[in-house]
């Protein structure tokens, strides 16, 4: 093959431009990576499989399933694709003026949705150098009232709590955090209402938080946390929230105690003001690096108070009742967590379970069984 010197000159050309996009490309390709430095990806998909005992199926003129309070009913007696969550992170670094960003997305039947679409959290992280540093979240962000967490898989059983349901899940604002030493923790923020009924533009939730941490010299209590934590509306058209709970070692290895208390008061004038008081006890025992034990029982006195707006069947208020519930987790994966789960649920006045709305309810007590399967990434 013959080459004159303008096909030379037309190679020479395409050279150069051909290195000259792949600057470009690579000039991107850093900006990119220096955009998304520090993140990190993660997140889970949680399954289940549940059975409750009764008559769920909707024959015999029922259309409530034996399902307990605050818990969702497609689940009865199906094969549920709970919650799948990605989640993206650029935690703080130690620089004074630190920034950075936290996105939890999810799906599913108990997925929570803070803002439009799948979004659960999304907020910026920001530092002020005041004291030892105030970390600020601005945003979506998790409630920081109540023993349970949003997260299924980190609490110690598969369903949730009566303590659960009465909490703000979510709240958009602002909450800053402050370590004032190892032992003392306070946040405090302002946020959109997130309960009741607003009176106005400026409704507002007013957050405030305290934990407490054991610190070595306490023995075996050393790393116990006791939290106390309040939403207040302070108008009469909102819920105000107090929370108080506690993780607590004991001298077994293994084996911590819980300990919640949550108190829901409605300011609401169309319901006449009600109160509601929910005390829950959590014993939680690690026998083996794969095998925990996991207790919970609770006690509700919520008379006049409908947790969900779901609590009035054949003709009366669900006010008081227990829960107590077992849960096995046995983590035969890795990056697995397994577990199997037997609740009751009894109401001490009237019946509340497998009723039609308007009919009779048939039941006083629901019981189910589950099996969970979280896989964590």
């Amino acid at each position: 093959m013959k080459f004159n010197k303008w096909t030379l000159g037309l190679a020479a050309v395409g050279a150069v431009s051909l290195a000259s996009a792949v600057r470009a490309d690579e000039a991107k390709l850093s900006a990119l990576n220096t955009a998304i430095s520090g993140t990190t990806i993660s997140g889970y998909v949680d399954v289940a499989a549940q059975y409750n005992f009764g008559d769920p199926s909707g024959k015999n003129g029922s259309s409530v399933w034996n399902q307990p309070v605050g818990l969702n009913g497609y689940k009865a007696d199906n094969f549920s694709v709970n919650n799948v969550t990605i989640s993206l992170d650029k935690p703080l670094d130690e620089s004074p003026w630190a920034a950075g960003y936290h996105i939890d997305l999810n799906t599913g039947s108990d997925a929570i949705y803070a803002g439009d679409g799948w979004l659960r959290q999304g907020y910026v992280t920001l530092r002020t150098p005041v004291g030892n540093g105030i970390d600020w979240k601005v945003g979506f962000f998790d409630g920081v009232t109540g023993y349970e967490s949003n997260t299924g898989w980190q609490n110690p059983n598969y369903t949730r709590s009566y303590g659960y349901q009465v909490n703000p899940a979510t709240e958009a604002g602002a909450i800053g955090s402050y370590k004032i030493n190892n032992v003392f923790a306070v946040q405090a923020g302002i946020a959109n209402r997130s309960s009741g009924q607003s009176v106005g533009l400026s409704s507002k939730d007013y957050i405030g938080a305290v934990a407490i941490t054991a610190p070595d010299s306490l023995g075996f209590l050393k790393g116990s946390v006791l939290n106390f934590g309040t939403v207040q509306t302070f108008d009469n058209g909102g819920i105000n929230n107090y929370s108080v709970n506690a993780t607590l070692n004991t001298p077994v290895t293994g084996l911590k105690v819980g300990l919640s208390y949550d108190v829901v008061q409605s300011l609401q004038q169309q319901v006449g003001g009600v109160d509601g008081n929910i005390y829950g006890v959590y014993v939680n025992y690690q026998a083996t690096q794969k095998l925990g034990l996991n207790l919970r029982a609770e006690y509700q006195d919520t008379t006049d108070l409908a947790i969900n707006g779901n609590n009035y069947y054949d003709g009366q208020v669900f006010g008081k009742g227990e829960e107590v519930t077992a849960t096995v987790q046995y983590d035969l994966w890795a990056n697995v967590v397994s577990r199997l789960e037997l609740r009751w649920d009894h109401v001490e006045h009237g019946l509340a379970y497998n009723s039609n709305y308007g009919g009779y309810a048939k039941n006083e007590n629901a019981f189910l069984v589950a099996l969970n399967l979280v896989y964590k990434f």
